[in-house]
């Protein structure tokens, strides 16, 4: 009887313990789950959500490859964008907001402990800081349907106050027919 048990306990201790190995395994990083096919909702943390004016675009901060970034879903093809040189592993961005088409994407990265407002330019793949050498703390950025102006919070006199910054006339404007 004894062997019988041991031989019982044995087994099922054995199986119990690959169980709980493989969900230790199974759960240590977001990366070692199975590969589905791109939704919007997932396993992962996906927050602070921007639609683009024409309704397209979804630009969102989530955990998807391991780390905090910004991403681009694509409503009409149902896929994510991918957005080249965008997400850096030495930043936190978040807080997005897209323009019309979703040519340009504006949000806050911090990098040094300090937000700066960043705007990413999908045509030309390139970051540019909007907020360098800005005195005063920083939230909220939201850019204009045509991608001219940004507004954002502004902690500059002791209180929070709105400011729009203008990026001036000669940029690229974002218009739903290319001109």
């Amino acid at each position: 009887m004894r062997r019988e048990v041991r031989s019982w306990l044995k087994r099922w201790g054995l199986r119990l313990g690959l169980g709980i190995a493989t969900l230790a395994l199974g759960s240590c990083t977001p990366t070692d789950r199975p590969k589905l096919p791109v939704a919007l909702n997932s396993y992962y943390t996906d927050e602070q959500p921007a639609l683009s004016g024409d309704g397209r675009f979804l630009a969102f901060v989530s955990n998807r490859n391991g780390a905090r970034s910004l991403l681009l879903y694509d409503l009409k093809r149902k896929q994510l964008v991918n957005l080249p040189r965008l997400n850096r592993n030495d930043s936190i961005a978040e807080t997005p907001s897209l323009s019309y088409t979703g040519r340009y994407l504006v949000y806050l990265a911090s990098d040094s402990g300090r937000p700066e407002i960043e705007l990413y330019d999908r045509l030309t793949q390139r970051t540019q800081i909007l907020t360098s050498g800005y005195r005063g703390w920083i939230r909220n950025p939201d850019i204009s349907a045509d991608g001219r102006y940004v507004v954002f919070e502004t902690g500059r006199r002791g209180q929070w106050d709105v400011e729009i910054l203008d990026r001036g006339p000669n940029i690229e404007l974002d218009r739903a027919d290319g001109s």
